[in-house]
């Protein structure tokens, strides 16, 4: 990441005070929220991503900058309301927005992060960016959605799979750089080119986090977080499709009503792992890895291309 960081180290400082302009507020409970929220931002791939996207194809500049604020806010505003959802307590390590202020707060400050990118696209005229954008948080309501209803009856194909990473996870990337490379280029081939681009990168990142559930590659203790939660991921899928119907069922039974109990996950976990679903998932992983890397080479070779790889191969190489 280090030389990521001398690529774009500077547009990521400058990023930070203008995002965190962008939500500021009148309200003194929002502000407070607003700050908390900022101390507690991940490691920032999506900024990264329009970036590199954007300094790819030509100088960076406000509409960029503007581009990646509206990337975060959207995004920050889809967890903020993911985690009320879930009703989860955590994010990142720390409570989360519901767990400190709870769930009614926490849903009108993920309106208000919503709000807030419409009018700073809305305010410059980024009528393109705010077009991507929106079609990337319609398919992140239609994929989750999609996971809901076909997780009910656990009985998820692979197609359906990819679909809903497609729509849920993918689709932001995709949209982060797109709208990286429409802010220095205008050119929509291109644009089109790293959108396709970003959502290969995408979708190997949701399998490596699938992968995170099981343990493997010196990333710790398998957590079993995925099975507790009846979510059906890659290397289960594959599973389920290879064991043998009496195997299957009996695995079925043990995510529906025995999920909970930690020598039936780890059961679960070691089936996995014994009819090679890891290893397929990391194969898959790797295609879509290796898929975004061949669109990227069709572009001029030089340090930022060579910046947008690692990060292309962090996504796939990273412990947690």
């Amino acid at each position: 990441m280090k030389f990521i960081k001398n690529i774009i180290g500077e547009e990521l400082s400058i990023f930070e005070g203008k995002f965190s302009d962008a939500v500021k507020s009148q309200t003194q409970l929002l502000d407070r929220i607003m700050k908390y929220i900022i101390k507690r931002k991940g490691k920032q791939l999506r900024p990264m991503f329009v970036f590199l996207s954007a300094k790819l194809h030509g100088p960076v500049n406000e509409s960029t900058y503007r581009a990646a604020a509206l990337v975060e806010l959207l995004h920050t505003a889809t967890l903020v309301h993911d985690d009320v959802v879930d009703e989860s307590l955590e994010r990142r390590g720390f409570f989360s927005i519901n767990a400190v202020w709870k769930n009614k707060i926490a849903v009108l400050v993920g309106d208000y992060l919503l709000s807030k990118g419409l009018l700073l696209s809305t305010s410059h005229d980024d009528f393109e960016h705010l077009h991507i954008l929106s079609e990337a948080v319609k398919q992140m309501s239609e994929g989750e959605l999609l996971q809901i209803e076909k997780s009910r009856k656990l009985n998820l194909s692979e197609d359906i799979y990819f679909e809903i990473i497609r729509n849920k996870t993918a689709s932001l990337l995709s949209s982060a750089c797109a709208v990286g490379a429409y802010s220095t280029c205008k050119d929509p081939v291109i644009t089109e080119k790293m959108k396709l681009f970003g959502e290969k990168v995408g979708v190997a990142f949701q399998i490596k986090d699938d992968l995170f559930d099981y343990g493997k590659e010196d990333i710790g203790k398998p957590t079993g977080n995925d099975i507790k939660e009846k979510k059906l991921t890659l290397p289960l899928i594959y599973t389920l499709n290879k064991i043998a119907p009496a195997e299957r069922r009996s695995l079925i039974y043990i995510i529906k009503n025995e999920n909970r109990d930690p020598v039936k996950v780890k059961k679960v976990i070691d089936t996995v792992v014994e009819a090679g679903g890891i290893r397929y998932a990391a194969e898959k992983m790797n295609q879509y890895r290796d898929e975004a890397l061949e669109i990227l080479h069709g572009f001029p070779d030089n340090e930022v291309r060579s910046a947008l790889e690692e990060l292309v191969r962090y996504t796939t190489d990273r412990k947690y």
